[in-house]
């Protein structure tokens, strides 16, 4: 599992395999300029998003399909969305490719392919999904899903008078949320494949550390049991740190993911990667 913005999972519980769900990281944002933000208000992209590539360069456990065969070595993405009206409601996509590094890291091996509408309200944004997993180069275990989130933002520059005047020169952006698995038949609650996903919670931070170009970024994201006798509680910890370099419209990130039960021993899934980033914004006509 990964512990970003989106979440959950469908495949035969009768298959021996470790939960693991395999997004695009959750990135810091490519924010614009206070001068900007005027536009930000108006302003509809026409189509955004960002491609991705990202090496493995260690990986002990996290596999190449969603049967968890192989252990990834690549991964390529591409997130495109378009506003259907200013930034209340936007439609996404995410199309997420994996190679499996025991069979050369270039054959791949998956394909996770992600469908949704998001929006943002002041400091509140939401977030409704369907997801699907499937191999590329053998038939198997093919999981899917459909979940929600809502998140509550804050900005440092806009929302912290004194963090602006203690730390003039790095801007904080955080989130912190809570999401429903409401169609899970079994997407798993723990690394192990035990119970299965229920509620889940998020938090993100970007901590720009200079003028915008290096960024420190940190994301965590639990999961509940609906299985267990306490269906709130959290029964998985995600958690990953990562810093991130940019110039222009690219970046390059090196980041750290662990995924851990929280209830019981067990099954810790973790992998080093470092990551190139191109992200793009073409603006709708001025009306």
């Amino acid at each position: 599992m990964t512990g970003v913005v989106l979440v959950a999972g469908l495949w035969d519980g009768g298959r021996d395999a470790h939960a693991l769900e395999k997004y695009g990281r959750p990135l810091p944002e490519f924010e614009k300029s206070d001068g900007d933000k005027s536009k930000q208000d108006f302003d509809e992209s026409l189509i955004a998003g960002y491609f991705l590539a990202a090496a493995f360069v260690s990986n002990p456990t996290f596999a190449a399909r969603p049967d968890n065969t192989g252990l990834v070595g690549m991964r390529y993405m591409a997130h495109l969305e378009t506003d259907l009206y200013k930034k209340y409601l936007t439609a996404y996509t995410d199309q997420n490719f994996f190679s499996d590094r025991e069979k050369g890291w270039i054959i791949l091996t998956e394909w996770d392919q992600t469908y949704g509408m998001t929006g943002t309200v002041n400091h509140w944004s939401w977030r409704t999904q369907y997801e699907r997993d499937a191999p590329l180069d053998k038939s198997g275990l093919i999981q899917a899903y459909a979940d929600g989130l809502v998140n509550y933002r804050v900005r440092s520059h806009e929302d912290w008078s004194w963090w602006q005047k203690t730390f003039p020169k790095n801007t904080l952006t955080a989130y912190a949320g809570m999401g429903w698995l409401y169609y899970n038949q079994t997407y798993f609650a723990r690394p192990d494949n035990t119970g299965r996903a229920l509620f889940r919670y998020v938090g993100h931070v970007d901590l720009d550390l200079y003028k915008q170009k290096v960024v420190f970024y940190g994301d965590f994201n639990m999961f509940t049991d609906r299985t267990a006798s306490n269906v709130v509680r959290p029964s998985e910890l995600d958690w990953i740190l990562g810093i991130a370099v940019r110039w222009r419209d690219y970046e390059v990130s090196v980041y750290r993911e662990q995924d851990l039960p929280l209830d019981r021993g067990g099954l810790i899934q973790e992998y080093w990667a470092v990551q190139l980033r191109y992200a793009f914004d073409v603006q709708k006509q001025a009306r």
